[in-house]
């Protein structure tokens, strides 16, 4: 039996799987969080663009794409809504894969389940198995996949097409298929996000398309090639390094990788959340005066350095990939979420001038421990020669240090309420985290009604 052949016997199991309700419930945490991502990244530029390049889609199929109340077929839905989630930087993380699953998982799911009107509670049963079959392939291929590529566009075609296979009851061929087919087209270059430009965002929309259209594809009888993943040209052969196949179905069944994801507390890359979370808890711990710093010494790990390398940046593009800046931010403005990254932030000369009293080298203790852990190790110097030091073992937000129900709920909010109004925002977030008996169509007539 193949790897593929086995996920695909385990999704057709999974259609009598009794989920606990810690389980269901860490599903409602993400489908909220994908919510606020996507209404969030709803009113960018990207999005506008990206919307009329598929002007000629609206106006005909059943599913909601962010910022337009016209609707579209499922999965030109995938595809926009997958780019549009992933724009504003606010969307979840499987730390142990350096992947960001709800992009492409949820946003596949969603437009399959809108456009069949299905019910919510058969939707976050089959987000939950989404997750699982795509954070296990990730966790196994890492750390050298994620040297060249966006884990998110390329595993992310297994999320959406895993998910997409529960909704519409593949037997284990079939899922095995669209796993299959899936995995062939997946893609997406780190260089993508190494410079200013709307490439990355739609790396999970095409993800998220691609495994919609897998399972349909398979659902209809189309084949795939079985050992994709194992093969001597296939997945792990082309693009990683050893991976741990051996790994891949370790306490499959048994456990769930959703209830272990990162929810983002900042408005910006992961990998510079360490350093922000140091940084705040300095500034709690000592009341440090911000005019009186002399120096901030950061040491992290390579992709801190890699990615997050701009330094005064001019977009925000630029400033969510940028370590001083962001760290700068939490120092001046106190938060780094949306309004950390609007013109007149940009501009602040404050920020500008803390920038300059910032230095980031690789950690070896910090280097070592990615991707399983994302620290960073913080020394601030005062002008009076006293240095606080602050060893950042994780990220607030992740597995081990967790949002809380309510952090999480007055996150979305904040990125929703200028958006769609209190009201909706309310109604919405009530739906997700505890209505039972609720449509998909019903969640998506809330916030298909902004137009931009």
């Amino acid at each position: 039996m193949t790897l593929l052949e086995e996920f695909g016997q385990f999704i057709e199991g999974s259609y009598q799987t009794t989920f606990s309700q810690e389980t269901i419930h860490s599903a409602r945490r993400a489908l909220l969080d994908w919510h606020g991502a996507l209404i969030a990244g709803a009113d960018t530029d990207a999005a506008s663009r990206l919307r009329d390049a598929y002007s000629e889609e609206f106006g005909v199929g059943k599913c909601s794409v962010a910022g337009s109340q016209k609707k579209v077929f499922a999965r030109a839905a995938a595809f926009m809504n997958g780019t549009i989630s992933h724009i504003a930087e606010f969307d979840d993380i499987f730390r142990d894969g350096a992947y960001h699953p709800a992009c492409p998982t949820i946003s596949a799911a969603f437009a399959l389940a809108e456009s069949r009107n299905d019910s919510v509670d058969n939707l976050l049963h089959a987000i939950i198995i989404g997750y699982e079959v795509s954070t296990r392939i990730s966790k196994v291929i890492q750390p050298s996949h994620y040297r060249y590529f966006h884990t998110t566009g390329t595993v992310g075609v297994f999320g959406a097409a895993a998910a997409c296979a529960y909704l519409l009851r593949l037997n284990a061929s079939q899922a095995c298929n669209a796993l299959a087919t899936a995995g062939t087209f997946a893609s997406g270059l780190q260089q993508a996000f190494r410079s200013d430009s709307m490439t990355k965002p739609m790396h999970p929309g095409h993800a998220a398309e691609l495994g919609l259209n897998a399972a349909l594809t398979a659902y209809a009888g189309m084949t795939g090639t079985p050992d994709l993943l194992e093969g001597d040209a296939g997945f792990g052969a082309a693009l990683c390094e050893n991976p741990r196949w051996n790994e891949l179905f370790l306490g499959l069944g048994s456990s769930w990788n959703i209830e272990h994801i990162t929810f983002k507390n900042h408005g910006c890359c992961g990998h510079n959340f360490p350093a922000i979370d140091a940084v705040s808890y300095l500034l709690n711990e000592h009341a440090i005066d911000p005019e009186q710093i002399k120096k901030i010494r950061v040491g992290g790990y390579k992709a801190t350095a890699e990615v997050c390398h701009y330094i005064h940046p001019q977009t925000p593009f630029e400033a969510k990939f940028s370590l001083t800046y962001t760290v700068s931010a939490r120092i001046i403005l106190g938060r780094v979420r949306e309004r950390a990254f609007l013109e007149k932030a940009l501009a602040n000369h404050q920020i500008y001038s803390m920038e300059e009293k910032i230095e980031l080298v690789i950690d070896p203790e910090c280097a070592a421990k990615f991707p399983l852990h994302r620290s960073a190790k913080v020394e601030i110097e005062m002008n009076d020669g006293t240095i606080y030091q602050q060893h950042q073992l994780t990220r607030h937000g992740d597995p081990d240090e967790p949002l809380s129900d309510q952090e999480l709920v007055d996150k979305f909010h904040e990125l929703a309420e200028p958006r769609v109004g209190l009201q909706i925002a309310q109604t919405l977030s009530g739906g997700v985290l505890g209505a039972q008996g609720l449509a998909v169509r019903d969640l998506a007539k809330l916030w298909s009604k902004m137009s931009y």
